[in-house]
């Protein structure tokens, strides 16, 4: 048996690829060695640094002295949802092999990467508050309007420019690819990356469905009834606070399933979305009037 359980760890192995390479979101990822374990599993301990500002220099005394302060601030996560599968044990280990390497992939790739990009997306839309404005967009030239409008109000925030990513809707992107000007080429080419996010991940609000009580039994996740369709949001990273503090997906045999006989496939996935109080000016973006 140990020699089966080493072919379902081959396809997990893969689902990371299936994440990096799927998810919109993923590029703000924070570095994995910044987070630590909290008190509580639910919980993640970000460091966080805060200074005094400039002050006067006297000839006679020197320095005025300031103080700097590190601190570790214990978030904890918003992001807490799974399933489990089950996969009869009539069906010979193969055959439960290939099962587990196509619901692994494709629930990964359908139903995992898709809600938890909409989470952080609208998250994000969430914390930034007032930064997210209704506009109309019609045409490339007005595409390239608005975002050059809320860039250039980031910059008046004092919001780095070097690497800012702009998460766009394909049909934005595709009026602003339309246009083809000098003008578009710049505006697009001030910013680390260029995302396009699918429609249907691209909300300032969700609900996410429980999968179990009447309506919601499939779960997964839609657009909540007060959430808006986004045109394009942009966030300077440092902004955000984003971290996946745990990801399981396994196979459980049969002989260690006290439930049923066959094969047990669970799904989780906990981490965390959220933005720094003092950094909301990072996040803006507009959404469609």
């Amino acid at each position: 048996m140990a020699n089966q359980i080493e072919k379902f760890k081959v396809f997990v192995r893969l689902l990371d690829e299936v994440y990096k390479t799927t998810s919109c979101t993923s590029i703000l990822d924070g570095a994995p060695e910044l987070a630590q374990q909290g008190a509580n599993a639910d919980e993640l301990i970000i460091p966080k640094i805060d200074m005094d500002g400039l002050g006067d220099y006297d000839r006679s005394a020197g320095y005025t002295m300031g103080s700097v302060e590190f601190k570790n601030e214990t978030v904890k996560c918003n992001f807490d949802r799974g399933r489990k599968f089950l996969v009869d044990a009539v069906d010979d280990i193969d055959t439960a092999g290939m099962a587990f390497g196509k619901l692994s992939s494709e629930f990964e790739r359908t139903k995992v990467i898709p809600e938890l990009d909409a989470f952080r997306i609208a998250t994000y839309c969430k914390k930034a508050g007032s930064n997210i404005k209704a506009t109309t967009i019609t045409d490339g030239a007005s595409a390239i309007k608005a975002i050059a409008k809320v860039f250039d109000e980031m910059t008046d925030n004092e919001v780095p420019e070097d690497g800012r990513i702009l998460f766009v809707s394909p049909t934005v992107y595709g009026l602003i690819r339309d246009l083809d000007t000098t003008k578009s080429k710049e505006i697009i080419g001030q910013f680390a990356k260029v995302q396009k996010v699918p429609a249907g991940r691209f909300y300032t609000a969700i609900k996410q469905k429980d999968g179990k009580t009447g309506g919601e039994e499939k779960g997964g996740f839609e657009k909540a009834s007060t959430g808006k369709a986004l045109d394009f949001l942009i966030v300077e990273p440092s902004a955000v606070i984003q971290f996946q503090k745990r990801r399981v997906n396994k196979a459980i045999p049969p002989e260690d399933n006290h439930d049923a006989d066959g094969w047990v496939f669970p799904f989780r996935e906990v981490g965390i979305a959220d933005a720094y109080e003092n950094k909301l000016n990072g996040i803006a973006g507009m959404h469609k009037a």
